[in-house]
C-alpha cells in the first residue's frame, strides 16, 4: 500500500478545507503563488541534494517513485500543505489578536 501517498494527498486535502473553512482565501491570492514559487527553489536545492546524494532513501512499496529530478512528487505535497497551513494559521491568529 502506498501509505506516504495517501498521507501527502491527504495533508493536501485538508490544507484545501482549512483554507476554505477559515475564510482565509491564501489559495486566491497571487502573492501566495509568487511566495510558494520562492520556496520551490529551496526545495530543489535541500530535498534534491537530500534525495539526490542519497542521504534519504525512499522505499518505493509506500510512495507512487513519481520523481521530479530526484524528489519524490509527495514531498512536494507535504511541503505544499506544510507552507500553507502555517500561514494559514497565522492569518486566523492575526484575525484573533487584531
Amino acid at each position: 500500500m502506498k501509505e506516504y501517498t495517501i498521507l501527502a494527498l491527504i495533508s493536501v486535502a485538508i490544507t484545501l478545507f482549512l483554507d476554505k473553512k477559515t475564510g482565509v482565501k491564501l489559495l486566491r491570492r497571487g502573492e501566495f503563488y509568487i511566495f510558494l514559487f520562492i520556496i520551490l527553489g529551496f526545495k530543489f536545492l535541500v530535498n534534491g541534494y537530500l534525495t539526490g546524494k542519497y542521504i534519504v532513501i525512499y522505499d518505493p512499496e509506500f510512495f507512487l517513485n513519481i520523481r521530479i529530478t530526484s524528489i519524490p512528487l509527495e514531498d512536494f505535497l507535504f511541503g505544499f500543505s506544510m507552507v500553507t497551513m502555517s500561514i494559514i494559521f497565522w492569518e486566523c491568529f492575526k484575525k484573533k489578536n487584531a
